[in-house]
C-alpha cells in the first residue's frame, strides 16, 4: 500500500494543542516535499504549511505563522504537524500531500503536483 495516513486530529478547546502526523506507507518519504493543506466547510482547500525533503527549509501560511510548526523524522518515515495557540478559525479537516524531489533545497509545491494525499484528519476548535 502507497499511502499517506493522518492521525492526532480530534476536538479541542481555543488555546490548546494538537500535533498532527503524516505517516508514509510503502514508501519512502525521504524523497519527497511534504505540505499540509486544510479545508473548512463552505471553504477551499488552503496550504497551510510545507517542509523540503531534507527538512532544512519550510514555511507557513500568514494565518498559522507563530503557533503552528512542521518538522519531520526521516527515519520514522514521517511529517508533524505541531498546532498551538488553536483558533476556532483553524476548525478544519487537515490533510497531508507529499510531492516527489530531488532537490531539498524547496518546500512548497502546487495541489496538482502531489504524488500522494492522505484521507485527512479532522481539527474542531471549540469551547
Amino acid at each position: 500500500q502507497l499511502q499517506l495516513v493522518e492521525s492526532g486530529g480530534g476536538l479541542v478547546q481555543p488555546g490548546g494543542s494538537l500535533r498532527l502526523s503524516c505517516a508514509a506507507s510503502g514508501f519512502t518519504l525521504d524523497y519527497y516535499r511534504v505540505g499540509w493543506f486544510r479545508q473548512a466547510p463552505g471553504k477551499e482547500r488552503e496550504a497551510v504549511s510545507c517542509i523540503s525533503s531534507s527538512g532544512g527549509t519550510t514555511d507557513y501560511a500568514d494565518s498559522v505563522k507563530g503557533r503552528f510548526t512542521i518538522s519531520r523524522d526521516n527515519a520514522k518515515n514521517t511529517v508533524y504537524l505541531q498546532m498551538n495557540s488553536l483558533k476556532p478559525e483553524d476548525t478544519a479537516n487537515y490533510y497531508c500531500a507529499a510531492r516527489r524531489t530531488y532537490s531539498g533545497s524547496y518546500c512548497s509545491f502546487k495541489e496538482s503536483e502531489a504524488t500522494y494525499w492522505g484521507q485527512g484528519t479532522q481539527v474542531t476548535v471549540s469551547a
